[in-house]
């Protein structure tokens, strides 16, 4: 019992110090995306680093015997992240968080085609449910009208766009970590989306004040933590158990988005945010049913 309550507070540790690092980012207002992206990679390997050498050894940590799938995950990733913070400088952060909360509802649409997994009707319709909720939280960015004209802002283009991309990333990793240790995922990942971001922000030529500077590599720094606290928490809880407890995401943005930069949600995002919440609670539920009633197989 006490490793399933350590897996839940490291759960909540990670939602917290990811809208830390999504209100750090918006406190750099108009920093180029390539920027963005280098100092959130870069200063996470920091920590990373440091914790793999106390536990069991950063070349142990980052051993890998898929590196193709590594290189994969990192490339989706990485263009993910750019979409995420864009959206993150565009939209208020309630509402960044709340379209972020399609990524399960994306995993049971590609589940079929990219895992082979039977999706029964129950998940279908809270599939249907999610994107009722989506359009809810359209429409203070233009509701069916702008999505009938596909003229929807950049902003919420850019946080749709994310979810569907982390989607496959999850869908990933989950084949990746029957063989690879968290840490590696993550190591690779950041390595990569710093270099990345390195290359871009080299054709930026981006001015470099100290706010800036200071805002991002804090960012970096947190995130790396919140990995961390990600990457150990599936360790001692199921993950289906964990589920419920990424919804403390949206309290975190609610009050970080009040008192640090004054935005109060819109009705329709968070009614809306509240029915995708709904479908994935209802989507962890049927994985966790069927993974209990999934017949054992006999040891041979």
């Amino acid at each position: 019992m006490k490793k399933v309550s350590l897996g839940i507070a490291l759960k909540l540790a990670q939602t917290l110090t990811f809208s830390l690092m999504y209100a750090a980012i918006k406190l750099a207002p108009g920093a180029p995306i390539g920027e963005v992206v280098f100092f959130r990679c870069f200063f996470a390997l920091i920590p990373l680093v440091v914790f793999s050498h106390y536990t069991v050894g950063f070349w142990a940590a980052i051993r890998t015997e898929k590196p193709i799938y590594h290189f994969l995950r990192s490339g989706i990733g990485s263009i993910s992240m750019f979409f995420n913070f864009l959206a993150v400088q565009l939209l208020p952060l309630v509402t960044v968080t709340a379209f972020g909360f399609l990524q399960p509802v994306f995993v049971t649409m590609l589940a079929t085609p990219l895992l082979g997994e039977r999706v029964g009707p129950w998940r279908w319709g809270a599939v249907i449910v999610g994107f009722l909720g989506v359009l809810m939280m359209l429409e203070p960015h233009g509701g069916l009208a702008a999505l009938s004209a596909l003229r929807l802002s950049r902003g919420v283009v850019y946080a749709l766009a994310f979810a569907f991309l982390w989607a496959i990333v999850v869908i990933l990793i989950r084949q990746m970590s029957r063989t690879e240790r968290g840490e590696a995922i993550v190591f690779y990942f950041m390595s990569w989306g710093a270099i990345i971001g390195a290359v871009v922000m080299a054709f930026e030529h981006p001015m470099l004040d100290l706010h800036t500077v200071a805002w991002l590599t804090v960012s970096g720094l947190i995130g790396g933590i919140g990995q961390i606290a990600l990457t150990y928490c599936y360790r001692y809880a199921e993950s289906s158990l964990l589920a419920p407890f990424d919804y403390a995401l949206m309290l975190w943005a609610v009050a970080l988005g009040f008192f640090v930069f004054g935005e109060i949600p819109e009705p329709m995002v968070l009614g809306g945010a509240g029915v995708v919440i709904a479908a994935g609670l209802f989507i962890a539920w049927r994985e966790r049913r069927r993974q209990v009633e999934a017949p054992i197989e006999p040891m041979t």
